[in-house]
């Protein structure tokens, strides 16, 4: 499963997706799909048909939207999939909606979006695909792994909207303002990363850690921000022609690792500490060890990655 690192590199094309008329009296509403029934099993989830595509991909200005793309008729363990999205939708309490499109019921959504196969999932954020399409059928576990990371990717980067439980009530939170509502939690973090202090980020987040070290999304978003910290301002040209020049440099592998890691490149950097790890002995080792734990961390320990990593490192020691 390859993560690919968060972006915004536009928003969604829906000038395809004209408003048709509302449905006659009796026939299905918007968001419930006619078939689809194991859909609504979570509170945040919703069956997506072209009339109600725009409203999801704009309820992703309050919090992350992950569209899948299905279809019972020509893979069924993609609509298995879809199913498994709910349910780790759901185990996240409104941090994600977990958006289902059966492309067999509605393919014009599949012909404007150009969906050639499937399953197919894409992350939306503030109307905006946050990160290549990830295609393929992912398992139940592989899709908590990714969830966890997404989740600690984006606390880093201070985006802790939540949705509203869609059997409560489908619109979005907001402030007073009007704006998303912001779980209170981590609303001095994202204040701190909005203004691009990354050091009042990474004391905010030093603090939720400090009061509950089992808060996991804190420790990853503490664990980021480090991350941020250190590379602030490195020239990844030069930072990597100093690498190359002393394969040994303890503080010149770590630096390339760490740019690694936030340019969604999680393997290239484990593997190249891995290896350091093995190549020095004593405090180099040492030190190199302490950054590779740090990094797991910032991954998420249930990520398929860091439990292969921790295999390797632990070869690479004994």
């Amino acid at each position: 499963m390859t993560q690919q690192p968060f972006s915004r590199p536009g928003a969604i094309d829906l000038s395809a997706f004209k408003r048709p008329a509302a449905p006659a009296p009796g026939g299905p509403a918007s968001g419930e799909t006619p078939g689809a029934g194991a859909v609504g099993r979570s509170a945040y989830s919703v069956a997506v048909d072209q009339q109600s595509f725009q409203q999801v991909a704009e309820a992703s200005v309050t919090a992350p939207v992950v569209m899948v793309f299905f279809s019972p008729a020509q893979s069924p363990e993609s609509a298995t999939m879809a199913l498994d999205l709910e349910t780790v939708a759901g185990e996240h309490e409104g941090r994600f909606l977990a958006a289902l499109v059966d492309i067999d019921r509605s393919p014009e959504i599949a012909q404007a979006m150009q969906i050639e196969q499937v399953p197919l999932m894409l992350v939306l954020v503030d109307g905006r695909p946050a990160t290549q399409p990830i295609p393929g059928a992912l398992g139940l576990d592989e899709l908590r792994a990714l969830f966890n990371q997404l989740a600690q990717q984006l606390t880093a980067q201070g985006i802790t909207g939540r949705h509203q439980p869609r059997a409560v009530a489908p619109v979005a939170a907001t402030d007073e303002a009007g704006e998303p509502a912001v779980d209170p939690r981590y609303a001095p973090a994202q204040a701190a990363l909005q203004a691009d202090d990354v050091e009042g980020a990474v004391t905010e987040y030093q603090k939720l850690v400090d009061a509950n070290p089992a808060d996991a999304e804190a420790a990853a978003g503490l664990a980021m921000a480090k991350l941020l910290r250190r590379t602030r301002g490195v020239d990844l040209q030069t930072a990597r022609a100093a690498a190359a020049a002393d394969p040994d440099d303890v503080d010149a592998q770590t630096l390339v690792a760490d740019l690694d890691l936030l340019g969604g490149h999680v393997d290239d950097a484990f593997r190249r500490l891995i290896e350091l790890v093995r190549r020095t002995s004593d405090k180099d080792r040492d030190a190199a060890r302490e950054h590779l734990l740090g990094l797991f961390g910032a991954v998420g320990n249930d990520d398929p990655r860091v439990m292969k990593g921790r295999q390797l490192l632990a070869s690479a020691l004994f």
